[in-house]
């Protein structure tokens, strides 16, 4: 992709060099150290991409506290040592002061009323055309990662017992571990264990809190939380349940002043919106998140709302749909920013690329889809195991309209070998669609030899 030409944006100040983590390195080079970093990373089994700009980056100050993937790296390299040991600024420094704007003094705001039953109460049925609920898949075996991703520290006795420090992180380490696993697994096999932690959350609200930095954490990591249950009802084909979750992260976004979190529920219920075909509802939503994000510094999280918008725009307008995508591509050449929300960590080259390929398809231009859709796969970092099934099973669509069935069913049975690891039954639809178109073109031998194996795959329709 050509950069677009962007005005930059308000020049940061000066940072502080990082002499501790500079110590840390030792006599080795910024290679050797960004290597050791891998390496460190894979024993625990992380995947971070460490390079000697990054390991530059840091010592320069330029990044003030590494995401979560490179704090359990470090930590591990280094133990015995915290964040601060190493030179970096507390996380609430960084992150929280930057994203969401300071509360004048007072009370901790009031419960947030929760209509809607608890999610994952029973068997999910299987999918129709208007029930919006998918198909139920054998669940992928996750181990105690799967468990530990649904605990929520309560205090004893809650409601009415102490909140503190340690409940808030916990939701906050809730929220962290149920997104690494949709990124490895996608949402099936997860959804059906959010009940618990999503109203253990809302408890812990309930319960009372005394100190207003506290609270603001809780509201904020429930409200993430009910998005990130919200995401993995979406993926998993229960469209009015994701509904619900975003309405409620919305509502917990407005009793509270939150910015941040009204511009992450307005952005997904863009995206789910467009899925459930109401495209100009896509469009409304997305302006709406804009507005929110308006008061945030973050150029890659209005990129990716502009492509929320450009995606309901590709149903109803296409001169709407090709203005936002130039925007999104402006927006993200800016680079990224400190103010960055952690919840966008998926959103690089390879998701933009494949953003802008599911336009270009809802506006039936396919070579261009393909050709966006097959840089999305190739750069797509391998952490990110669902979201490579999901450009390459668009991909494979993508190719068949593009009339070229042997090469769509190459990508499709890609897309098939990964299904082993990702549960999503939004994936799986795609998947049985261009299996089911792919059939009269059997007598192609790769063809064939795609559909034998899907037709021996379990789960096939």
């Amino acid at each position: 992709m050509t950069p677009l030409p962007a005005s930059s944006p308000s020049p940061p100040s000066s940072p502080r060099p990082n002499t501790a983590f500079r110590r840390l390195r030792g006599q080795l080079s910024p290679s050797e150290f960004a290597a050791a970093v891998r390496r460190a990373a894979r024993e625990i089994g992380e995947q971070v991409s460490c390079d000697p700009r990054y390991i530059g980056r840091v010592e320069s100050g330029a990044i003030r506290c590494p995401n979560y993937a490179y704090e359990r790296v470090f930590l591990h390299m280094f133990p015995g040592r915290t964040l601060t040991d190493m030179g970096f600024s507390p996380r609430e420094a960084v992150r929280g002061h930057r994203t969401r704007p300071t509360a004048a003094p007072g009370p901790a705001p009031g419960p947030v009323p929760r209509p809607r039953p608890a999610p994952g109460s029973g068997p999910a049925p299987r999918a129709g055309p208007d029930t919006g609920t998918g198909p139920r898949t054998a669940p992928v075996d996750s181990g105690d990662p799967l468990r530990r991703a649904f605990v929520i520290q309560e205090p004893v006795g809650a409601p009415g017992g102490r909140v503190g420090e340690t409940e808030a992180a916990s939701v906050e380490e809730a929220v962290r571990r149920i997104r690494v696993l949709d990124d490895r697994h996608g949402a099936d096999s997860i959804y059906p264990h959010t009940a618990r932690p999503l109203n253990a959350a809302y408890a812990l609200l309930d319960a009372g809190v005394r100190r207003r930095s506290i609270a603001d954490r809780l509201y904020a990591g429930a409200g993430e939380l009910a998005i990130s249950v919200g995401w993995l009802a979406h993926d998993s084909g229960r469209l009015a349940d994701a509904r619900a979750h975003y309405a409620e992260a919305l509502a917990t976004a407005r009793v509270t002043g939150d910015p941040a979190l009204e511009a992450h529920a307005f952005c997904n219920t863009a995206f789910l919106a467009r899925d459930a075909g109401r495209p100009r509802e896509a469009v409304r939503a997305a302006q709406a998140a804009q507005r929110a994000a308006g008061r945030l510094a973050s150029p890659r999280l209005l990129s990716l709302i502009a492509l929320r918008e450009a995606g309901g725009w590709a149903f109803t307008d296409r001169a709407g749909c090709e203005r936002a995508l130039l925007r999104a591509q402006a927006l993200f050449c800016r680079g990224p920013s400190d103010a960055d929300p952690e919840w966008m960590s998926f959103y690089g080259e390879a998701e933009l690329e494949g953003l802008e390929a599911q336009c270009w398809s809802a506006l039936g231009e396919w070579g261009r889809a393909v050709e966006h859709a097959r840089r999305a796969v190739a750069l797509q970092n391998p952490h990110f195991t669902r979201n490579i099934a999901l450009f390459t099973t668009e991909l494979a669509s993508d190719l068949l309209a593009d009339g070229a069935p042997d090469a769509a069913a190459v990508a499709a049975g890609r897309a098939l070998a990964l299904m082993d690891q990702v549960r999503s039954a939004r994936i799986r639809l795609m998947l049985d669609e261009t299996a089911r178109v792919l059939r009269p073109h059997a007598r192609n031998a790769v063809v064939a030899d795609f559909l034998a194996r899907y037709e021996a795959a379990p789960g096939a329709v």
